[in-house]
């Protein structure tokens, strides 16, 4: 399931675009104002974030070009109750995706965001079949971030339930490991690599229940879970 963040002041709009992005299998962190937002994106993994212009503490501009300092590859919108011809000249040119002026069309911004994820190929790192995966004796909910096996729960990180998530995707094929880095940690460096060798450790040490799933190591290339 995608994961977007959201960053909208208005309380009515916010809520409803929020409902209407997860009742089309979206899962959706909104806040109110920028400075949330970044503070949320810092902590978060996310596909795409929608950006209101106005808001206070920190504008959608302001707010877009500290994201992309962080993470250059995240995709975005501006959200804006202007059409004015400079305003959207200053988003196209901080390397805004799109831009939707409200009042909004719930069907033609939801098509617009999917076109958007598969443009930029993250629908491949979707599960179209819901949040819920078997792994084994093992089911993950990925939504909740939760792996259970029988009556035993283990709550996950953030970034564990993204990997998982990869690698549940991939399931009995190769998870790229550049493209897992890129996913999860925004970049492939030398201590994004080793961090994401900690967190194959612990999922492996999670799953270890079950002697018939695995993760496997392929040198040069990534990764596989079995199961």
């Amino acid at each position: 399931m995608n994961r977007i963040l959201l960053v909208e002041d208005d309380d009515s709009f916010g809520y409803i675009l929020k409902e209407y992005l997860e009742i089309n299998d979206f899962n959706v962190d909104w806040v109110q104002n920028g400075e949330l937002g970044l503070d949320a994106f810092l902590r978060g993994v996310y596909d795409l974030c929608i950006l209101d212009i106005m808001m206070p503490l920190k504008d959608g501009f302001t707010l877009a070009k500290e994201i992309q300092e962080h993470d250059s590859s995240v995709p975005f919108i501006f959200l804006t109750a202007k059409s004015l011809k400079i305003d959207k000249l200053k988003g196209f040119r901080l390397g805004c995706d799109d831009f939707v002026v409200k009042p909004i069309d719930e069907e033609i911004f939801i098509a617009r965001v999917k076109a958007l994820m598969k443009r930029t190929g993250i629908e491949t790192l979707s599960n179209s079949e819901g949040s819920s995966y078997e792994i084994g004796l093992y089911i993950f909910d990925s939504t909740n971030q939760a792996l259970s096996y029988g009556e035993v729960t283990q709550r996950l990180t953030t970034k564990e339930a993204k990997l998982l998530q990869l690698l549940c995707d991939k399931k009995n094929q190769v998870l790229d490991r550049n493209l897992a880095l890129k996913a999860v940690w925004g970049e492939s460096d030398f201590f994004n690599r080793k961090s994401m060798d900690v967190f194959i450790h612990k999922l492996r040490k999670y799953l270890e229940q079950d002697p018939t799933v695995k993760i496997t190591n392929v040198h040069g290339k990534g990764f596989v879970l079995e199961a």
